[in-house]
């Protein structure tokens, strides 16, 4: 599935800084503008298999899986 965030980028002194719009606790710090949107998607993809994880967990054993596009 392609999904698509919404990056916050600003450059504060010498270095930038971003966190995505829609998953809270997805934030970074880098020396490049290049480095820092590599390090958020590297946060956003862990961020969403964490999220993921402890969905299922919290489920427990019997649970349904179903596809919601907005």
């Amino acid at each position: 599935m392609n999904s698509t965030y919404t990056a916050i980028i600003k450059q504060d002194g010498e270095w930038w800084i971003g966190w995505i719009e829609e998953i809270p606790g997805t934030n970074c710090q880098e020396r490049t503008r290049e480095e820092l949107t590599e390090s958020l998607k590297l946060v956003l993809q862990e961020a969403i298999e964490f999220n993921r994880q402890e969905a299922i967990e919290a489920a427990g054993e019997s649970y349904e899986v179903e596809a919601i596009t907005l």
